[in-house]
């Protein structure tokens, strides 16, 4: 299983399905987070950074699997 270098705390389990190898499963709102209190990246700076850098990028089978559990009343940062 591949993982995204430091963002281990964002890790929320792993994910299976039916002829697919596990995968890790990341909170997006716990990558979100991450981004904006170790980087001092603003909310919409994280979230552009995770959209293009990290959700936008295709590392092949086994790579990890995102929850988006960013919603409408949640706030992206804390």
């Amino acid at each position: 299983m591949l993982t995204a270098d430091g963002l281990d705390e964002a890790i929320i389990g792993e994910v299976s399905s039916y002829g697919r190898d596990e995968t890790i499963l990341y909170s997006v709102q716990k990558i979100i987070d991450i981004l904006i209190e170790r980087d001092g990246m603003t909310p919409d700076e994280a979230l552009e950074f995770y959209d293009f850098n990290i959700a936008g990028s295709y590392l092949g089978e086994g790579m990890p699997t995102f929850l988006n559990d960013i919603g409408r009343e949640t706030k992206i940062w804390n």
